[in-house]
C-alpha cells in the first residue's frame, strides 16, 4: 500500500526560516514560515523529534496535532488554496550526524566544535518543519542565530546578506528540495578563488589543519565547475560554491547546493605528502559532488525510487571530469579497478535489488542506498550509454534535459527521452532491461561442432540462484563482425575460421570492459587470447583476470585453473594489471587457514609474484619515475610484507627507525607498509601506545588511516582488547571512523573473535550511536567479507536472523547470509584443488 505523501496535501513555494541554535544547551528553537498552496483542508508538514508550540495560518491560530509515528504535523486549515503557515518549534541538537549537529575537534589541546547539517535523505524535518520530499521544491530565506563567539563565521547555500542583532541573514535561494538546504558555523579558515565566469569558489575547514591542506581541493573545485559549465552547456546557477570539511560526517560527502559538505578525509590533503591514490580519490569525490550541482540539485529526482538517477550519473561524471582535468592520471583505470568489480560482485548474488527500486515508505529509502548497485552498477550503465552515444550526442541530450527540467524534478524516462533526441538508438528500451532487472548475464562464446562461433547469454550467479529466464539488451563491443546489440538468448555469428581470418587477431567481446557482463570463452578462444597476452592493453588484462575470478566464484571454473596464470602477469609495468593480479591473489587467501602449511605456500607464491618488482622499484620513490611505478609499489610492498620476505622486513624496519621521530613525514605511498611491518614484526606495547597517540594528535586523514591499518594488525591479545575498549571512546575513535577500526580488527585473525564478541555484546550501543544512518547496514557487510567457516556462518545467522524485522538491515542480512554461505561452500568444494595448485606453482 502506498504511504500518503506530504506533498499531496501542500505545495510549498517559499520558506522564511528563523533558526536559533544553542550549543551549550544542545537545543534548536525557531519558526518555519511557509507560503504555499494547500491541496486539502487538512495538510501535513514533516517534523521529527520536535515540540511544536504554535501553528498560525495567515496570522490566525489553527488546530494541529503532532504525530511522531508519521513524522508529521497535521494542520486543520479548513480551506484549500494559497496560505502562509507559521510554525514555532523547539528540537534537540542531535549527536547522530543527522539534522543539525555538532562536529568535534581539538585545537592546541582545547576541545572545540563547529555546527553543520546533513539533511539527505529525510533529516531536514529534524531542523525545521517543512514538506520534506524531493518534489516539494521551494525557495528558502534563512535567518540564523547562535551562541556566537568572536571570530566565528556562518555559511549557507547562498551568500550572507547582512547581520543584525546577532542574526545572520542569507540571500534567498533558487527553487530547490529541502534535503539540499545546508548551513554551518564556527571558527573556520578558508581559501577563496573565482572561476572565469565570476563564481566564487571556497574551501573551508577548522583551524586544526595546515592552510596548505586546502589548496588541492580549491584547484579541483574551480576547474570542475568550469568544466561542467562547458560540458553541460548550462551555467552554474548560484553565486558561490563552498566546500566545507566537517570533522564528524557519516557519509563521504553531500551535494548541498552551494555548500557541499565533506568528511575531512575526502577534501583536505597535504599536497607535499599524500599518496597518488588518495589524491585521485579526493579529486573524484569533489567532482562527484559538483556534478550533482546540476544533476541532482538543478534537476532533482521526483522521488527516491529514482535515486540512482542522481548517484549513477554523478558517479560517471566524476571520472569523466577528472579525466579532462588530469589526463595524465588515466582515471578511467581507477573506475575499472574499483567500480566495475564492486558492481559485478554484488550484482551476482540472488536477491540483489535492481537499480530502479519501487519505494513507497520513506522508511525504505535508506535501505535503497546500496553503493555497489546505485552508484557502481548505475554508473557502469551510464558508461555503457556514453559508449553507445559518444560525447557529442551525450552533451546535446543533457543540454535538452537541463533546459526542459531545470528547477524541477525528473525520472529516468525523462533522461532517456532527452538522450533519444540526440541519437537514433532507442536508449530507453536498451536501458530498461538493465535498470528494472537485477543481476547481469554471462555471455558464453564457443566454437560449435559445425565450426560456427556461437554467443549465448544467461544470468550469472555467485552461489544459489533462481534462474527466471531473464534476457538483456547487451552492447557487445566485439573486435570482429558482430551486431552492436545482442538482444536474443543465442547468436550464431557464422564460420569461426572466416571470422578469425578477417579480424586478424583473437576474438574478444566487451572490449574496453564498459558493458555490465562477463564472458566465458571456450578452450579454443581462450588459448588464442592467452597466446596473444602481451599484445593486450591493461584494461583487457584486468578484464581477463576479473572475468576468470568471477567465474571461479560462481563455480563455473576452478580457482585452481587461475593459479598458474598469475605469474604471467607478475612483471607487468601497468598499475591496473598489478591491481587485478593482487585482487585475484587475495581471493586465494580464503582457502587457507592462518599459520597452516597451505598459508606458508601461499606466502611463497606472493613472494614469487612480488620479489622482482620490489627489487626493481625499491622501497622509496625515485625522482622522475612513472605514475604507474608509483602505483605499483604499494601493491608489491604489501605483498612482500605478507609473504614475510626478510629483505623487505629489514628495509621497512630501517625506514621506521630513521623516521621514528616524525612518522607523518614518511612518504605517504610507502608509510602504511612501513607501519604495518613494524607492528607485525617488531610490535610492542610502547609502539602501540605511540601509534594511538599519533592517531589522536594528527588532523591528516591519510596518516590517520595508515595508523589505523597498522594498529589493527597487532597480534598481542592485550593490545587487541585495548583497541576494542577504544571503539566506544569518541575521544580516541570517532563514531564516523569506527567501521574502519572494526573491519581492521575483525579481518586480523588474532582479533576476529574479540571484534565479533564486541559487536554482538554491544549491538545496542552501536545501534544508538550510528543506527539511524544509511551507513549502519555496512557493519553487517564488513562481517560478511571476513567469515569463511561453517561455525561462523551459524553464529552469524543466530545473531542476525532475529534482526530481519529491522527495515534498514533486512536486505543486507539476507544478502550477506548468502555471501557467507557461498564462500563456505566454495572453500569446502575447491579448497584442496586450489592449495594443490598453489604448491605446484612454486616449482
Amino acid at each position: 500500500m502506498a504511504v500518503k505523501r506530504v506533498y499531496e496535501t501542500f505545495h510549498p513555494e517559499h520558506y522564511n526560516l528563523f533558526i536559533d541554535v544553542n550549543r551549550k544547551n544542545k537545543k534548536i528553537s525557531g519558526t518555519s514560515t511557509v507560503t504555499g498552496d494547500a491541496q486539502e483542508k487538512t495538510v501535513l508538514i514533516s517534523q521529527k523529534f520536535m515540540k511544536v508550540s504554535s501553528v498560525k495560518a495567515d496570522g490566525q491560530d489553527v488546530p494541529f496535532t503532532v504525530s511522531d509515528e508519521d513524522e508529521a504535523i497535521k494542520i486543520e486549515l479548513g480551506k484549500t488554496g494559497k496560505t502562509t503557515i507559521a510554525i514555532a518549534y523547539t528540537a534537540p541538537l542531535t549527536d547522530t550526524m543527522m539534522g543539525i549537529y555538532p562536529s568535534y575537534y581539538e585545537l592546541n589541546g582545547e576541545k572545540k566544535q563547529i555546527i553543520g547539517t546533513q539533511f539527505e535523505t529525510t533529516f531536514a524535518r529534524q531542523a525545521f518543519p517543512c514538506v520534506d520530499e524531493p518534489e516539494a521544491k521551494a525557495t528558502f530565506s534563512l535567518a540564523l542565530k547562535w551562541d556566537e563567539q568572536p571570530g566565528e563565521i556562518a555559511l549557507a547555500n547562498m551568500p550572507e546578506e547582512k547581520v543584525e542583532d546577532g542574526v545572520h541573514y542569507f540571500k534567498e535561494t533558487v527553487r530547490m528540495s529541502s534535503y539540499l538546504v545546508a548551513f554551518a558555523f564556527g571558527d573556520l579558515q578558508s581559501k577563496i578563488t573565482e572561476t572565469k565566469d565570476g563564481v566564487k569558489i571556497g574551501v573551508f575547514a577548522t583551524k586544526a589543519h595546515k592552510a596548505k591542506e586546502l589548496d588541492f581541493a580549491l584547484e579541483i573545485a574551480k576547474e570542475a565547475i568550469e568544466f561542467y559549465e562547458d560540458f553541460y552547456q548550462t551555467k552554474y546557477p548560484l553565486p558561490n560554491s563552498w566546500q566545507l570539511a566537517l570533522p564528524d560526517f557519516s557519509a563521504g560527502a553531500m551535494e548541498n547546493w552551494g555548500l557541499v559538505t565533506y568528511r575531512e578525509a575526502y577534501l583536505l590533503l597535504d599536497p607535499d605528502n599524500t599518496s597518488l591514490e588518495m589524491k585521485k580519490l579526493v579529486a573524484t569525490v569533489i567532482t562527484h559532488e559538483l556534478a550533482h550541482q546540476w544533476f541532482g540539485d538543478l534537476v532533482t529526482m521526483k522521488w527516491w525510487d529514482n535515486l540512482w538517477l542522481n548517484e549513477s550519473f554523478a558517479n560517471m561524471m566524476e571520472y569523466l571530469s577528472v579525466d579532462a582535468l588530469k589526463p595524465e592520471w588515466h582515471i578511467w583505470e581507477m573506475f575499472q579497478a574499483s567500480e566495475a568489480p564492486a558492481a559485478l560482485g554484488r550484482d551476482a548474488t540472488d536477491g540483489v535489488q535492481p537499480i530502479q527500486m519501487k519505494i513507497n515508505d520513506p522508511a525504505d529509502i535508506d535501505s535503497a542506498f546500496d553503493a555497489a548497485i546505485v552508484y557502481a552498477k548505475g554508473s557502469r550503465m551510464l558508461v555503457m550509454v556514453r559508449a553507445l552515444l559518444g560525447d557529442d550526442a551525450l552533451r546535446k541530450g543533457l543540454k535538452y534535459y537541463f533546459d526542459h527540467h531545470k528547477y524541477g524534478n525528473a525520472t529516468g524516462d525523462d533522461l532517456w527521452d532527452a538522450l533519444s533526441t540526440a541519437t537514433d538508438l532507442d536508449i530507453g528500451k536498451i536501458m530498461q532491461s538493465w535498470l528494472e532487472q537485477p543481476g547481469y548475464p554471462v555471455v558464453t562464446a564457443k566454437v560449435a561442432e559445425n565450426g560456427h562461433l556461437v554467443l549465448s547469454q544467461k544470468q550469472f550467479f555467485i552461489g544459489e540462484g533462481k534462474d527466471v529466464d531473464r534476457t538483456w539488451q547487451i552492447p557487445l563491443n566485439a573486435n570482429f563482425d558482430a551486431p552492436k546489440i545482442m538482444s536474443e538468448k543465442e547468436l550464431d555469428l557464422g564460420d569461426y575460421k572466416t571470422l578469425r581470418e578477417k579480424a586478424g587477431h583473437p576474438l574478444r567481446v566487451n572490449v574496453g570492459n564498459n558493458s555490465h557482463f562477463i564472458v566465458k570463452y571456450d578452450d579454443t578462444l581462450m588459448k588464442d587470447i592467452m597466446s596473444d597476452l602481451d599484445d593486450l592493453d591493461p584494461i583487457a588484462k584486468l578484464q581477463l583476470l576479473q572475468d576468470l575470478r568471477l567465474l571461479a566464484e560462481g563455480k563455473q571454473i576452478s580457482y585452481a585453473e587461475i593459479v598458474p596464470l598469475l605469474t604471467k602477469f607478475a612483471d607487468s609495468k601497468s598499475g591496473l594489471v598489478i591491481n587485478a593480479l593482487y585482487t585475484t591473489a587475495a581471493k586465494l587467501r580464503q582457502f587457507v587457514d592462518p599459520d597452516s602449511d597451505e598459508e606458508k605456500n601461499l606466502k611463497k607464491l606472493y613472494d614469487k609474484l612480488s620479489k622482482e618488482q620490489v627489487a626493481r622499484l625499491g622501497w622509496m620513490p625515485k625522482k622522475g619515475e612513472s605514475d604507474d611505478d608509483i602505483q605499483i609499489r604499494p601493491y608489491e610492498l604489501s605483498a612482500s610484507i605478507y609473504a614475510g620476505n626478510s629483505d623487505s622486513i629489514k628495509a621497512a624496519h630501517k625506514l621506521f627507525e630513521e623516521n621514528e621521530d616524525n612518522l607523518e613525514a614518511l612518504n605517504a605511498d610507502v608509510r602504511p607498509y612501513v607501519l604495518i611491518n613494524e607492528v607485525k614484526n617488531f610490535g610492542s606495547h610502547n609502539l602501540m601506545a605511540k601509534l594511538i597517540k599519533e592517531y589522536q594528535r594528527t588532523a591528516d586523514a591519510s596518516y590517520k588511516a595508515d595508523l589505523r591499518n597498522a594498529a589493527t594488525n597487532t597480534t598481542d591479545p592485550a593490545e587487541i582488547n585495548k583497541l576494542i575498549e577504544y571503539f566506544e571512546d569518541a575521544d580516541v575513535i570517532k563514531p564516523q571512523d569506527l567501521r574502519g577500526w572494526f573491519a581492521g580488527v575483525l579481518s586480523n585473525h588474532k582479533g576476529e573473535q574479540a571484534a565479533w564478541d564486541w559487536i554482538r555484546k554491544d549491538w545496542d550501543w552501536l545501534d544508538k550511536t550510528v543506527g539511524g544512518d544509511m551507513e549502519f547496514a555496512t557493519f553487517v557487510q564488513v562481517i560478511s567479507r571476513v567469515f569463511r567457516t561453517p561455525a561462523r556462518l551459524k553464529e552469524f545467522k543466530e545473531f542476525f536472523e532475529p534482526k530481519l524485522n529491522v527495515q534498514l538491515l533486512k536486505r543486507e542480512i539476507q544478502m550477506d547470509t548468502k555471501v557467507i554461505e557461498t564462500r563456505v561452500d566454495l572453500i569446502q568444494a575447491e579448497g584442496k584443488a586450489v592449495n594443490d595448485a598453489v604448491a605446484k606453482a612454486l616449482n
